[in-house]
């Protein structure tokens, strides 16, 4: 269930060329189906009835649905300003009862494309050490940055691996989406409790593609680098579409999507599902509305990147005959 030797000595070979960080293949990785699924039963091996987790808002589903399965409640607290996020967490940790055992943790965050530097990691440590709380790292865009810009991990911090695991995944900068192969790294009990618990569950990942993996980690270097110059470009083309449109949409310096708050007067008239349907039955275009990532995003949307230019510009113009 653990994934074979030599795909996690793969991982462990990345993690260490790009971020410095020293990984025990046998103890402190572990193959998952997809980063959700070892996330999901991370919560199962971790939390459970009376247990109080953490979650960045807006959220990924998986995230706030993975913790209420494992019967533990959420809180989400927002994500968009680092230094309120964490004082919101160090002040929750101070005055819940139970403190939180959790803190899940997102960046390049899904869906606001918010970022981090590595200074903030430090200070999480830190946090995790006063307060006693395990960090879930949801690393999934780790692979898909712009601007010079390199998304640091968790477990490049000191001590991060006393205190937490990180999930990355080849679904992203590795084009692998729907081959379900992901990773959990760093502290070894919780790598350990989430292969008891998928020993259970599953008995690990088919084989073929966890060959197919290693040869991706291996030889895809400038593959993977190219993709974030074709995501970087298609980025840059929507975000002045929609500018133009009168969108208010930080750049992202990650991720597959743009996160853009709806612009007057639709954002007063309509919900963020209601604009998404305008958009739907009237300019074709598929919008994931922010109220789908919980209250906190509520009046923005989420565009991915996935499409090619040319229809991200037809998307676009289409748009503008709507809005007007």
């Amino acid at each position: 269930a653990n994934g074979i030797l030599n795909l996690r000595r793969e991982v462990a070979a990345k993690y260490f060329k790009k971020f410095g960080v020293r990984l025990d293949p046998d103890s402190e990785i572990i193959v998952t189906i997809g980063s959700k699924e070892g996330f999901s039963h991370l919560m199962l091996a971790s939390v459970g009835p009376g247990d109080n987790v953490i979650i960045p808002a807006p959220f990924f589903p998986a995230h706030k649905y993975a913790v209420a399965m494992a019967g533990a409640s959420v809180i989400a607290l927002e994500v968009e300003k680092e230094d309120e996020f964490l004082s919101n967490i160090a002040f929750t940790c101070e005055h819940l009862s139970p403190s939180p055992k959790v803190v899940v943790f997102n960046y390049p965050h899904n869906p606001s494309s918010v970022t981090v530097d590595p200074a903030f990691w430090v200070e999480v440590v830190k946090l995790a050490r006063k307060y006693g709380f395990m960090v879930v790292s949801d690393f999934a865009y780790a692979d898909v940055a712009f601007d010079g810009y390199t998304p640091p991990s968790f477990l490049a911090a000191p001590g991060a691996k006393d205190v937490g695991v990180e999930f990355t995944t080849m679904s992203k900068g590795y084009n692998m989406a729907g081959w379900r192969c992901g990773f959990c790294a760093g502290n070894s009990e919780l790598v350990k409790a989430l292969g008891t618990i998928k020993g259970y569950y599953d008995y690990g990942l088919f084989q073929a593609i966890q060959i197919a993996a290693i040869v991706a980690l291996r030889h895809t270097d400038a593959a993977v680098e190219a993709q974030s110059r074709l995501y970087q470009s298609r980025r840059d083309l929507l975000l002045d579409g929609l500018r133009k449109q009168g969108w208010q949409v930080p750049t992202p310096r990650a991720g597959m999507f743009v996160w853009g708050r709806i612009p007057e007067p639709w954002f007063s008239r309509l919900s963020s599902v209601d604009f998404a349907m305008l958009m739907l039955e009237e300019a074709n275009v598929a919008l994931s509305p922010g109220s789908g990532f919980g209250d906190a995003g509520e009046g923005h949307c989420r565009m991915a990147l996935v499409e090619n230019e040319n229809r991200l510009k037809q998307a676009v113009r289409q748009m503008g005959r709507v809005l007007g």
